[in-house]
């Protein structure tokens, strides 16, 4: 006879999973977390930690340029590119931590333990009531036991230097919380992302022309970008002229579909979606916190592209990478710089008698 099958018990502590565990971390109570884990019980509100070890703390020098840069990956309640977000930081050399949602919004993790906090795509919450609507809400609404909001801990972490991306469902999630872009400086929703104007999920590669007026560091030194789109729901829509005249005016919209020329377009499929302004990307007023709708995280390798083939045969000594490893490389090489020199101290003379 068939058994049952047995559902995990939604009150058992999530399980730590960690890719270094030679590497450690240290918050601000003085616990170490380990860079890595994440929760593999989606959905559950637990109580409890991943991960600590008050006793002995090992800590690292913060913020100096002999430390790694971290950065913090969000995944749970339908996010599901976590881990090529992951990959992308390693491979430029910086930290990643990928955490359950739940994990902050418990403050068992604090995002001002890291120098880049990630949104990745997805369908966070199955797009119910539209795309990173509900995800959004929980993080401007759910209140910790301190009673602050996720949004305000944002705020706070962007205010103080640190740097913020969302791509694709994440850009979303930015966009419905009113980040981006931010022209009033009060997280009011000024724009908004709804569904293509062809009126189905498009999936295809695009070209990108980056807005030579664009301040974020992300974009620092690119011009263009070849990278996928995988949405539903990707159309930018401004909320009045004189909206639109602002982002303009001060360059955030900094990404834009482009046809083969490398021309901003409207036209269909180069522009997938029907987006304002063409815009593939916007940044807030800092430049700090940028979000896109396509993948760069897609594209870290010429092998992720399907004409890579064609490509290689053409040009035998073709660079390797893709073009969505400069975003992630950019952003860490501006924090790595942003640092302080290491301190030296002088070697202590030895005095003989």
């Amino acid at each position: 006879m068939e058994q049952t099958p047995q559902l995990p018990d939604q009150h058992t502590p999530p399980r730590p999973q960690h890719d270094d565990p030679g590497h450690e971390i240290v918050n601000r109570e003085g616990q170490i977390v380990l860079p890595g884990y994440k929760s593999v019980d989606p959905g559950h509100e637990s109580a409890e930690p991943l991960k600590s070890k008050p006793e002995q703390p090992k800590h690292q020098a913060p913020g100096t340029k002999h430390q790694k840069v971290q950065a913090l990956i969000l995944t749970g309640f339908g996010i599901n590119c976590e881990e090529e977000f992951a990959a992308a930081y390693r491979l430029v050399g910086a930290e990643a931590t990928i955490v359950h949602l739940n994990q902050v919004l418990h403050s068992h993790v604090s995002i001002h333990d890291f120098d880049i906090l990630n949104f990745p795509g997805g369908f966070s919450f199955g797009d119910d009531l539209g795309s990173g609507v509900v995800l959004a809400n929980k993080l401007r609404y759910r209140r910790n036991a301190e009673g602050r909001t996720l949004l305000d801990d944002i705020k706070e972490f962007v205010a103080g230097g640190k740097h913020v991306l969302g791509i694709c469902n994440g850009f979303q999630v930015l966009v419905k919380l009113g980040l981006l872009p931010d022209l009033s400086g009060t997280v009011t929703p000024e724009v908004t992302l709804t569904h293509n104007a062809s009126g189905r999920y498009e999936d295809r590669w695009v070209k990108l022309t980056v807005n030579p007026r664009a301040t974020t560091p992300f974009l620092k030194g690119l011009t263009t970008l070849e990278v996928p789109v995988r949405h539903g729901e990707g159309r930018l829509i401004i909320q009045d002229e004189a909206t639109r005249a602002a982002i303009e005016a001060r360059g955030l919209n900094c990404l834009t579909y482009a046809d083969f020329d490398g021309a901003p377009t409207n036209v269909y499929p180069f522009n997938p979606n029907g987006a304002d302004l063409n815009c593939a990307g916007l940044t807030d007023t800092t430049g700090r916190v940028f979000g896109l709708m396509p993948h760069p995280e897609a594209f870290l390798s010429l092998y992720n592209h399907p004409d890579w083939a064609r490509r290689k045969r053409a040009t035998p000594g073709l660079i390797e990478e893709g073009d969505g490893v400069w975003l992630f490389r950019n952003i860490v090489e501006h924090v790595q710089s942003q640092r302080p020199a290491p301190v030296a101290h002088p070697a202590a003379h030895q005095f003989s008698s």
